[in-house]
Formats: C-alpha cells, structure tokens, sequence
C-alpha cells in the first residue's frame, strides 16, 4: 500500500524496526557461542533480553497507533546478517577470527537501528505520538548503550583474539616446522660426518 502520510511512515518504521529486531534476535544466540571472551558473551546475552524487550515495546507501540504489529521486510539488516553468513561460509574463518569478525558485525547492527530509531522517533514526535516515543527512545538508549559496549570492549577484546590466533598458529607451524627442521638437522649431522669420516682417512694417507 501506498505510504502517502506521516501517519503511514511511522506505521513503515515501526514495522521495519520489529522485523529487523527479530532477525537480530535469531542471530544473536549464534554470535554469543562463536564469542571466545566472557565479557562479550555475557554482554551479548543480556542484550538478547534486551532485544526481546525491544520487540514488546514496538508491539506496544503498535497498539498505541491503533495497529496491529506486523514485520516489514527489512533489506538493511537482512544485508548485514547475509555480510556474516558469507564470511562465515566463504572465508572458513579460524574461531577466533570469526570471533573478531563479530564485533565488527555486530557493531554494523547497532549503527543501523540506532539510525532506524532515531528515524522513527523524530517521526513520533512530529506526530505527537507521546506514547510511541517514549516505546522507542528507550529501545534507542540500549542500542546506543550496546554499540558504547562494543566500541570501548572491541580493541581489547581483538588484541586478545590476535594473540590467541597467534598461539594457534604458531603451534601449528611449529608441529609442521620442527619435523622439517629435525631432518634437516639430521641431513646436516649426516652429512658433517662424511666431511669428518673423509679427513680422517686423507689424514692417514699423509
């Protein structure tokens, strides 16, 4: 149907909003396994609380309105769940680096419903919509406390997934490295013994 008020674009957002809310709350228990720090893991299982709230207050909102809540498709997010899905699939990722890959992911679904509600609210208060922008400001209070999270908890959180990536590798190459190193060595032992046996022999000659 054709979107010809304001009244019909809040009805949009608000739709927009509870379908991407949804969509984020299927992927989240999914990005808390692959985290491999506690803080982000716990953090992230708070906000899937938070995020199931946030799916009743847009209801309410609905109500509110006098509508009944209905999902409208929305491509942002769907874009930003399909970016994880291919890097994951694509890319083989090592755990960690799947979980570095995360906080980034999850910081680009902050950043696009903090821009959504931020939309929706303004459009809520030009409309008088006193109810609706309470329902939403405080949904965008806990996106903008999430991304705060993700922005300040990332850098530490990354330098400790590189250096366990490094471990890994290191341990990995190092299991190839010593055998190649031990016959190497063993070719060179070999070898120097040729060299010693060879000068004890021209030794006797003389």
């Amino acid at each position: 149907m054709p979107v010809r008020d304001m009244s019909e674009l809040l009805k949009h957002e608000l739709g927009d909003l509870l379908y991407a809310e949804k969509q984020v709350l299927k992927a989240l228990p999914k990005m808390t396994k692959e985290s491999m720090d506690p803080t982000v893991s716990d953090r992230l299982r708070l906000h899937q609380q938070e995020t199931e709230q946030q799916i009743q207050n847009l209801e309410s909102a609905f109500a509110a309105i006098g509508e009944k809540a209905r999902g409208q498709k929305c491509p942002g997010i769907l874009g930003i769940i399909e970016e994880y899905t291919s890097f994951k699939d694509d890319e083989k990722p090592t755990p960690e680096i799947q979980a570095a890959f995360n906080l980034g992911a999850g910081l680009r679904v902050e950043h696009y419903e903090i821009a959504a509600y931020r939309s929706a609210l303004a459009t809520a208060k030009a409309l008088g919509q006193a109810q609706v922008a309470d329902l939403l400001a405080a949904n965008l209070r806990q996106e903008e406390d999430m991304a705060r999270f993700l922005t300040t908890g990332a850098p530490r959180a990354l330098r400790a997934l590189g250096q366990q990536a490094m471990r890994s590798g290191d341990g990995a190459e190092g299991a190839g490295g010593n055998g190649s190193t031990g016959t190497a060595t063993g070719k060179r032992r070999k070898g120097a013994g040729r060299k010693g046996a060879a000068k004890k022999r021209h030794a006797s000659r003389m």
